[in-house]
């Protein structure tokens, strides 16, 4: 008869030794997967430097941009303040210079007109109305020709 346990014992030992070439191999292959994908990051990394460094260019050229857009809308708005207040000295300058003299020789030559037109006739302090609109419209029908 065969010793049972003696078989039992090395089909244990067969199992434990393949267990542990199994784990030993996966240890292997893990550690040259953590090299592969660790070579593969340092790769993936010298590709995107010069990406990253165009794009910190470009970032730094667009802050640049707006600087200088900034300034000019800066002198644009200082500009045209500068010319509404020449526009509004210009106007006031206008109508001292045409308006106010305008308005002096019109008052001139309504008080002329005053002074040179005939006296108004004064109206009756008891007259009634209707008899100065009658006699206003009798003066008009003498002066109609037709």
């Amino acid at each position: 008869m065969t010793d049972w346990p003696a078989v039992f014992l090395a089909a244990i030992a067969v199992a434990t030794g393949t267990m542990a070439l199994i784990q030993i191999g996966v240890i292997i292959y893990g550690a040259r997967l953590a090299w592969r994908v660790t070579k593969l990051a340092d790769r993936v990394e010298r590709q995107l430097d010069p990406v990253m460094d165009k794009v910190t260019q470009m970032s730094a050229d667009a802050s640049r941009a707006t600087k200088l857009a900034v300034a000019q809308v800066e002198r644009a708005d200082e500009m045209m303040s500068r010319l509404s207040r020449r526009a509004d000295e210009t106007l006031d300058l206008a109508q001292q210079v045409l308006v106010v003299p305008a308005q002096r020789g019109l008052a001139l030559i309504d008080s002329l007109r005053a002074i040179f037109s005939p006296p108004s006739e004064p109206s009756p302090q008891g007259a009634d109305t209707d008899t100065a609109s009658e006699a206003s419209s009798d003066k008009d029908e003498a002066l109609f020709v037709g």
